[in-house]
């Protein structure tokens, strides 16, 4: 079995400047369902915490041509686990793999992990 791994910080007050200043950064960059899941007063950092494990993502399967942000949706479990779902290329590229992620915040900076682990 053979596994890659992604790794992903990122600048919360950073991310909080692109967001604001980026006229639809946002839609570009995540779903509707990835969008609603966050609570309004904290909706930076729950972006920042989806496009880390996107970024990390992307970095574990070694950043595929074409890949399409909105073909990845970081969502939360009932648990409140972040879990992914795939979609078009990107779910041709995983489907045959165990894809996990783990996502964490503190001190102004948000980090995600993700480990992708052949089934063969």
């Amino acid at each position: 079995m053979s596994s890659q791994i992604g790794i992903d910080l990122v600048d919360l007050a950073r991310f909080e400047i692109s967001l604001a200043r980026t006229t639809g950064l946002s839609k570009r960059l995540f779903t509707d369902r990835e969008i609603e899941q966050g609570s309004a007063r904290n909706i930076a950092l729950h972006l920042a915490g989806r496009f880390a494990a996107k970024e990390a993502l992307a970095k574990a399967l070694g950043v595929p041509p074409g890949l399409s942000w909105h073909e990845v949706e970081v969502l939360r479990l009932e648990s409140g686990r972040p879990s992914f779902e795939f979609s078009g290329g990107v779910l041709a590229l995983v489907s045959d793999k165990n894809v996990k992620v783990s996502i964490s915040h503190d001190g102004g900076f948000v980090i995600a992990m993700v480990i992708i682990e052949s089934t063969n």
